[in-house]
């Protein structure tokens, strides 16, 4: 099973298309990303991330929602 997470762009680590960077926040964590696929995404924003790449951005809201409904999974030890 895959599983993309929102996360929020904290900086911008390099803007060039082909090799776009981020650093994406999620909720306290921060990895760099690789961002070829969203580079219209700006500081602040929402993407949902795959295995170290952005793949879309979604709206706060949406990011927000989904990231709470993961920290309950979580706190059940797994069982949905």
């Amino acid at each position: 099973m895959c599983l993309a997470v929102p996360g929020e762009v904290v900086e911008w680590l390099d803007r060039d298309p082909l090799f776009a960077k981020a650093l994406i926040d999620f909720g306290g964590v921060r990895k760099p990303c690789h961002m070829a696929c969203v580079t219209n995404a700006e500081v602040g924003d929402f993407v949902i991330v795959h295995a170290g790449i952005a793949i879309a951005k979604v709206n706060t809201e949406e990011a927000l929602r989904t990231r709470q409904d993961l920290g309950v999974v979580a706190s059940e030890g797994g069982e949905a």
